[in-house]
């Protein structure tokens, strides 16, 4: 008797130990990036003069229907924007037409399966071609343990009360025994189900191979349609992406801070400043429509980060030439004319607000350590790239450009904390949104160098 109650509570204990086991066996370790099903997806474009984002909601289930919608950041009138999804499988496309708008409006359109998507944004004569990928979560994998387990356990219980009921001591306890392993096993995946890893939704992509060590950087192309752009009119800055090893154009770009890319410009003199999200509008080719007010040398600078690689930075300039001077004339000039926008003309683009004056902590600088910046706002802002805030700094010559995001104030303030790499002057911009505009600070900062503070 002594025996069977040891060989039964011994398979209680393997039970137990098989289900530790598959967990540590199981887990594995998080990784950046992992694309999970359900969640939203947002991507900022700089499209039809304005700042947008477009919001594909995750869908449940496949067919069935998805969600999209485009959020202004800056004033519209009726913008309307076309929706075109086509599922890079089998080719299917279905549209739409959504309104941008502080509050955007969803619009449902229906997907036949998982896996690899386009969607096609039209607005204002400029179109782009955003990869995304409806993911669909399947079942767990340790379902089958949890009521295999239960199952299993039930079986065995009700032959173990059967076979004691014929006075058949041994093979009673045995079965009891298994019984009780099904229990612990099934009670264990339970309980640590929500710590035990999940396969990839539906719709994921390959998983990378471990050894592979990562994808090179990108080498990035700028050029200017014109090649000699003029003050005041509108040009495209155009950005070509091409693999460093294989020559081929990269299009495995991932989403980080709700863009595929983002694409600062500014003066050399750093008194003209554009944040902007290109348009995809090929395999490996970003562009966005800007003007700039003024000749001269101009700097961008795109962010950028390819899947399974690191982030990176491209910088390259370019330069504006004067627009030639009107020939005098001795007639009169022709009466002023005025024109309405028609409906769906956005705002103008962004504009720089006059000089802020913020809080530095130190009060001077020290290159190599923690500077911390506040700044007050007009109104408590709204998340825009994901973020309350953004800070870009930009050394006086251009050379260095650092980006880092706001860090959780309470009230109508901004509060960064920034690390400049070097004494000098560093020319900076502090962004926020509010209900209908994106709000841009300009401000320098001197920094010293800390041997020279005694």
């Amino acid at each position: 008797m002594i025996r069977v109650l040891r060989l039964a509570a011994l398979l209680a204990l393997a039970g137990a130990a098989s289900a530790a086991l598959l967990v540590l066996a199981g887990a594995a370790p998080a990784a950046a990036h992992n694309l999970t099903a359900g969640t939203d997806l947002r991507i900022a474009q700089t499209i039809a003069g304005t700042e947008l984002t477009v919001v594909i909601k995750g869908t449940a289930r496949v067919p069935g229907p998805l969600q999209i919608g485009v959020m202004a950041f800056q004033p519209v009138t009726d913008l309307p924007v076309n929706l075109e999804v086509r599922s890079v499988t089998d080719g299917r496309t279905v549209s739409g037409v959504a309104r941008a708008a502080r509050d955007p409006q969803f619009v449902r359109l229906q997907v036949e399966q998982t896996g690899p998507h386009e969607l096609r944004l039209s607005a204002g004569g400029e179109v782009a071609v955003v990869p995304f990928r409806v993911l669909v979560e399947r079942g767990s994998g340790w379902d089958f343990l949890i009521y295999g387990g239960f199952f299993v356990a039930g079986l065995l219980m009700v032959g173990g009360l059967l076979t004691g009921a014929l006075s058949r001591r041994t093979p009673a306890m045995l079965l009891a025994g298994g019984a009780a392993a099904g229990l612990t096993i099934a009670a264990m995946v339970v309980v640590l189900e929500p710590q035990l890893p999940t396969g990839p939704p539906d719709g994921a992509p390959p998983a990378a191979d471990p050894q592979a060590g990562g994808r090179p950087f990108v080498q990035g192309l700028l050029e200017t349609v014109p090649e000699r752009p003029l003050a005041g009119e509108e040009f495209t800055l155009r950005v070509a992406l091409v693999d460093g090893s294989t020559g081929r154009p990269v299009d495995d770009l991932t989403v980080h801070h709700e863009a595929l890319a983002h694409l600062v410009v500014t003066s050399q003199d750093g008194r003209y400043f554009r944040h902007l999200h290109p348009l995809r509008t090929a395999p490996g080719r970003l562009e966005v429509r800007m003007r700039a007010d003024r000749p001269g040398r101009y700097l961008a600078h795109a962010e950028l980060e390819r899947e399974d690689s690191g982030g990176q930075l491209i910088a390259e300039g370019f330069t504006v030439g004067a627009r030639p001077a009107a020939p005098e004339t001795s007639a009169s000039p022709p009466p002023e004319t005025r024109v309405l926008p028609e409906p769906g003309t956005p705002a103008p683009a962004e504009s720089v607000d006059p000089p802020a004056t913020p809080l530095l902590r130190p009060a001077a600088p020290l290159a190599g350590r923690p500077t911390t910046i506040e700044l007050g706002t007009a109104g408590t802002p709204r998340p825009w790239l994901g973020m309350t805030g953004h800070l870009i700094v930009r050394s006086q010559d251009g050379a260095f450009l650092g980006h880092v995001h706001e860090m959780g104030s309470s009230g109508p303030r901004l509060r960064f904390t920034f690390n400049f790499p070097r004494a000098g002057r560093y020319l900076a911009w502090a962004q926020y949104a509010t209900d209908d505009r994106i709000v841009t600070m300009p401000f320098t900062v001197d920094v010293t160098a800390p041997e020279t503070v005694r």
